[in-house]
C-alpha cells in the first residue's frame, strides 16, 4: 500500500470584500490620489499659470505656516489625544509677540516670551487631561476659549500693527532666500525635526504606543503622562511658533489671525493618514496633507471660484480622511 500525503491545508484568512479592499487602498493612497486629481483638474482649467515654477513655490509658501502646526498636532494625534486650542494659541502669541515689540521689548526676548507662552498652554493642556482626567476634546476647547479671552483682553480687538516700531522683525518672515520664500524654510526645519523625534526617538516611538494602546504601555513602563505631556506642549510652541511668524507675514498680531489653523490642522493631518499608512498619523503624511489642501485652495482661488467654496472643500476633505482614516483602522486591525 502506498501512503497518500494529505495537501496541508491554508487558512488564507479572512477574505475581504472589494468594497474593503478598496478602502483599504484610499486608507493607504487617498491623500495622493486627491492631490494628482487636483493638479491635473487646475492644470487643464488653468494650464498657463497653475502648474508654473512661481505657483508651485506659492502653494509651499502657502503652506508653510499651516505645516508647522499640523505637524505639532500630529504628536497629539498620534497619542490619542486631540488639541482643540491650536489655532486660538497661534492666535494668542502673535497678539503677544505685537503687543511686546510695541511696548520696546527686543526682538530676540519678545519672541521667546511668545513661544514661552505656548508652553505654558501645552502645559495647562496637559495638567487638565493627565492630572485631572478632563476629556482632551473639553479641556482644549475651553483652554481655546481662554485664550481668545486673552486675546481680546490684550488687543481690546483690534489689530497691533508693530511696523512703526520695529519694520524688522516683519523681514523675519517676508522675502526670499534664493529664491525661495523664508517660511519655506522654517516649515522644513520644524517638520525634520518632529519627524526626527517622532520617527527616531523613545519619546517618539512612546507616543505611538501610548496612542496604541495606553494602559499596556502603561503596564510595560512607558511614562503614560509624561509622554502625553510632551505631546502637548511640542504642539502648542509649533502653534507659538506658527503665531510669531504669522505676526512676521502680515505685520500686525490680531486676535483671531490664527484660529483657522485649527480645522486646516486636523484636515491636513487626517489627511495624511491616507499616505502609504492605513490609518495611522506621521509626520510626512501631514505634510503632504498640508500641500493637498493648499493646492486645492490656491486652485479654487486661480479659476475665480468664491471663497465660501474653500471652507466647504476643508470641511469636505476633513470628513473624507476621518471616515476612510477610520475604517481603515478597523479594516486593518480585522487583519
Amino acid at each position: 500500500m502506498t501512503d497518500i500525503a494529505e495537501a496541508p491545508i491554508v487558512d488564507s484568512g479572512p477574505r475581504r470584500s472589494p468594497g474593503q479592499s478598496a478602502t483599504l487602498f484610499m486608507g493607504k493612497y487617498g491623500a495622493l490620489i486627491v492631490l494628482a486629481l487636483l493638479v491635473i483638474v487646475f492644470t487643464i482649467m488653468e494650464p498657463k499659470y497653475f502648474l508654473t515654477w512661481g505657483n508651485i513655490v506659492q502653494i509651499f509658501n502657502q503652506s508653510a505656516l499651516a505645516a508647522i502646526v499640523s505637524c505639532g498636532l500630529t504628536l497629539v494625534l498620534a497619542a490619542n489625544q486631540f488639541d482643540l486650542s491650536v489655532g486660538n494659541t497661534a492666535s494668542l502669541s502673535g497678539i503677544a509677540v505685537a503687543a511686546l515689540l510695541i511696548a520696546g521689548v527686543p526682538i530676540p526676548v519678545a519672541i521667546l516670551l511668545a513661544v514661552l507662552i505656548g508652553l505654558a498652554v501645552g502645559l495647562l493642556n496637559s495638567l487638565l487631561v493627565t492630572r485631572l482626567g478632563v476629556n482632551a476634546l473639553v479641556a482644549t476647547l475651553g483652554v481655546g476659549s481662554v485664550a481668545i479671552g486673552a486675546n481680546y483682553l490684550i488687543s481690546g480687538g483690534a489689530a497691533q500693527p508693530f511696523g512703526a516700531y520695529v519694520p524688522e522683525f516683519i523681514h523675519i518672515s517676508v522675502g526670499t532666500w534664493l529664491g525661495i520664500p523664508k517660511n519655506v524654510y522654517y516649515m522644513v526645519v520644524v517638520v525634520a525635526i518632529l519627524w526626527v523625534v517622532l520617527n527616531r526617538t523613545v519619546l517618539g516611538r512612546n507616543m505611538q504606543a501610548v496612542g496604541g494602546n495606553a494602559e499596556a504601555s502603561r503596564l510595560v513602563g512607558v511614562p503614560v503622562r509624561g509622554v502625553t505631556t510632551a505631546a502637548f506642549v511640542i504642539c502648542s510652541v509649533c502653534a507659538a511658533i506658527t503665531g510669531v511668524l504669522l505676526a512676521s507675514v502680515v505685520g500686525s498680531g490680531q486676535a483671531t489671525g490664527g484660529d483657522g489653523y485649527t480645522l486646516q490642522a486636523f484636515a491636513a493631518a487626517f489627511l495624511g493618514t491616507a499616505v502609504m499608512r492605513e490609518g495611522q498619523f506621521h509626520i510626512l503624511g501631514t505634510v503632504v496633507g498640508v500641500i493637498t489642501v493648499a493646492t486645492g485652495f490656491n486652485g479654487l482661488a486661480i479659476i475665480g471660484v468664491p471663497a465660501f467654496a474653500q471652507f466647504l472643500f476643508q470641511g469636505l476633505v476633513l470628513i473624507a480622511a476621518v471616515s476612510f482614516s477610520t475604517v481603515a483602522r478597523k479594516l486593518t486591525r480585522a487583519g
